[in-house]
């Protein structure tokens, strides 16, 4: 799939309002039919049962780190990482229609959100948080029940759509909250100006492994991004490496490396080839 075909069904994890919707459309335009999907197995799952032509997944933040489900389930799944986008972390403080900030004694939202809002929660003792599945789901909660005593934390795009009331913004600690999304499809067909690779390896238990396993990247001057490694299920004590490369399938010199690594490795899977996320705007 291309990721400019004209209005794709986009799977995305939460409700409306979610920041995956936000960052969906800035990848994709706002003309993109949205396909909110409860939990991460059904977001992986919903191209391949036909209720989305590609997904949306969160892979990290730039303060929580990296969302390790997402890497599971790409690993588990055949789908391919077709592009990314990179878009700001920007927390309001939203209650119901007519609530005050003074009136509030109990804000919910995701564990990571509530986690980003240390300062203000620190500032309003008083105050309870509670952990919920989503921010998006959190706020069309608490407009839909109406009480001016609950607020939920989330971006603005959901107080717009469920009608809430920003409260305060920014509630954020830090002004630096990036998150990174990937686009999944189900095919790894070549991507114009695919500039990064995506790829997960297995390496044997030998003194050195990932030394020699990175080698060639390093001897031909390519940029590694980001390693992350994750457990092998079953294996207590064995790992998957993920790598990010600024490379192309096209040039000769990362497919020589390639070619290389899958000497050195147990296993190789490319993940995907596709253009890096432009600059950051907010």
């Amino acid at each position: 799939m291309s990721v400019e075909q004209s209005a794709p069904r986009v799977a995305f994890q939460g409700e409306r309002g979610a920041f995956s919707e936000e960052a969906a459309a800035r990848l994709l335009g706002e003309g993109v039919t949205l396909v909110p999907r409860p939990t991460f197995d059904s977001l992986f799952a919903a191209v391949a049962e036909g209720a989305a032509d590609c997904a949306l997944a969160p892979i990290e933040n730039s303060l929580a780190g990296s969302v390790h489900r997402s890497y599971d389930l790409l690993l588990e799944s055949s789908l391919h990482i077709a592009g990314e986008v990179v878009i700001p972390i920007r927390h309001c403080l939203i209650g119901c229609p007519g609530s005050t900030l003074d009136r509030i004694r109990t804000v919910e939202s995701h564990p990571v959100a509530l986690a980003q809002c240390e300062r203000f929660f620190k500032a309003h003792p008083e105050i309870r948080r509670i952990a919920t599945e989503d921010t998006a789901g959190s706020v069309a909660r608490i407009v839909r029940c109406g009480d001016p005593t609950r607020a939920a934390i989330a971006g603005k795009r959901a107080a717009e759509i469920y009608g809430g009331s920003v409260l305060r913004e920014p509630l954020e600690d830090h002004s630096e909250n990036y998150t990174r999304f990937v686009l999944l499809a189900p095919s790894a067909a070549p991507i114009e100006g695919a500039d990064k690779l995506s790829l997960v390896l297995k390496l044997p238990h030998r003194p050195g492994a990932l030394h020699r396993a990175l080698e060639p990247f390093a001897r031909r001057r390519i940029d590694l991004l980001k390693i992350e490694s994750r457990p092998v299920e079953g294996r207590p004590w064995e790992y998957h490496f993920y790598l990010d490369l600024r490379a192309s399938l096209d040039d000769a010199e990362a497919a020589g490396a390639l070619e290389e690594l899958r000497g050195q490795a147990a296993s190789v899977r490319l993940l995907g080839c596709y253009p890096s996320a432009r600059p950051l705007t907010s």
